[in-house]
């Protein structure tokens, strides 16, 4: 039975997150009606790693097991036509039997866009988080170095987190400039619920100067999520790539642009 391995991008502005739910819709379940159409058989698929409501990817690998003969390029388009506008196939890819999405993942990258200006946004009001005050981006960079390496990030971690350790990987993280878009770049080995947007709630502060610098070093160090600051909101969330063994050679790493802001000082979030 082949095993399949999708690229998958999405706006995730009008799902209730990735995972499939009873009263509400995720990613996943238009992902596999689609794919289902395709095969014609009921095809179930598993993520690479799982999103909330209002996060966006621009690159979600998932992977699924079918009876169906049919070429790469068939799954790409023929599950792209059976799917919502919100969701693309960017690629698809026989793997070997052994292949997880989620389990031989090498790492992951995130990246969180911020919208900082004084005017609130229209066109990208779900897609960007919005700052009004203005944000020292080389400021949150160097704050933010203190998270790299192997830590507990019990202060960075959802209180619903339902990961069996604390400890992470952290293996970069930057912030950037883009005009008016601030970008948070951040990757990982795996990453705990909501430990991207609680880094990014505590850089923002750090940016805006209403905390100092070392911040970020004194909340990994509290281990309490009650000391670790406000978490971000969703819509500024990208889930960027996902790393696997060269070997695979899946184009799981897009570049992920941002779009440099016009003359009159107007940004767009890709």
């Amino acid at each position: 039975m082949p095993r399949i391995a999708l690229g998958i991008e999405y706006d995730g502005s009008s799902f209730a997150g990735w995972q499939s739910q009873v009263d509400a819709c995720g990613v996943q379940s238009v992902v596999e009606k689609g794919l289902s159409v395709v095969a014609n058989h009921p095809v179930e698929v598993v993520a690479a790693g799982r999103t909330d409501a209002g996060v966006h990817a621009a690159m979600q690998v998932v992977h699924f097991d079918t009876t169906a003969d049919r070429t790469e390029r068939a799954w790409m388009l023929g599950a792209v036509s059976n799917m919502p506008k919100e969701v693309s196939v960017l690629w698809a890819r026989e793997v070997p039997e052994g292949f997880h999405a989620r389990y031989s993942a090498l790492a992951r990258r995130y990246r969180y866009v911020i919208l900082n200006r004084v005017p609130r946004p229209a066109l990208n009001a779900q897609r960007a988080a919005w700052v009004r005050e203005y944000l020292d981006d080389k400021r949150m960079n160097e704050a933010a170095q203190h998270l790299v390496g192997e830590h507990d990030f019990s202060s960075f971690r959802a209180a619903q987190c339902q990961a069996r350790t604390p400890m992470r990987h952290l293996h970069e993280i930057s912030v950037t400039r883009h005009g008016e878009l601030v970008v948070l770049t951040v990757c990982a080995n795996a990453f705990l619920h909501h430990m991207v947007r609680n880094i990014a709630g505590v850089l923002i502060a750090i940016g805006t100067g209403e905390r100092p610098a070392d911040w970020t070093a004194q909340v990994l160090g509290y281990k309490d999520r009650k000391l670790g600051g406000v978490t971000a909101v969703p819509n500024g969330l990208y889930l960027a790539g996902i790393r696997y063994a060269p070997a695979l050679k899946l184009p799981s790493e897009p570049e992920f642009s941002v779009l440099a802001p016009t003359e009159a000082g107007s940004s767009r979030v890709p």
